[in-house]
């Protein structure tokens, strides 16, 4: 059994460590074309050295050369397809004793372009190049009074539990031997 484990898992390691020297000496190419003008934009590199931690957060926005007539450098731009592919955003299912709360992320998105759909226990957001479904944690909830609200990019919606009072709670006796 280790000789199957050793053949399939042996060399992980060595990628491990190969790719990490990789980013270690992209990250440092970068922060030199920063320095030294080649890249131009607003940037913030800090190196991250705890221990067991080991890396970079890089923060920014770059630009790249000139134009052929020698003008100041273009912002970096997406392409057209990447732009107009579906993505999936970011998202939170938060669950309490009264509420299912999802937080969605949806940068560049205003509340007229969301849609919204609460089927039994699936959740459906589309807005702009954004969808996704969510499978919702239960499906004791008064979808008819649910409320969101869209603010600065996130999506947050609020979808009460059912309540339960006590004449519906099962009542069980056990009996004491």
């Amino acid at each position: 059994m280790p000789d199957d484990f050793d053949d399939v898992f042996g060399n992980v390691d060595d990628y491990f460590k190969k790719m990490t020297r990789r980013m270690f000496k992209e990250m440092e190419d970068i922060e030199e074309a920063i320095r030294s003008g080649k890249l131009g934009g607003e940037w913030d590199i800090k190196p991250i050295e705890e221990p067991g931690v080991k890396g970079y957060i890089a923060q920014g926005r770059f630009q790249l050369g000139s134009d052929k007539q020698g003008q100041m450098p273009k912002t970096f731009k997406l392409p057209d397809q990447i732009e107009d592919e579906v993505r999936e955003p970011l998202t939170d299912v938060f669950q309490d004793k009264d509420n299912v709360r999802i937080c969605m992320e949806l940068p560049g998105v205003e509340k007229n372009d969301i849609q919204l759909n609460i089927t039994g226990r699936q959740a459906e957001i589309k807005a702009k190049n954004f969808f996704k479904t969510i499978d919702l944690p239960t499906n004791d909830l008064e979808t008819d009074k649910a409320v969101a609200n869209c603010k600065n990019g996130v999506l947050e919606v609020i979808i009460p539990k059912l309540k339960k009072t006590a004449s519906e709670e099962p009542k069980h006796t056990i009996k004491i031997e």
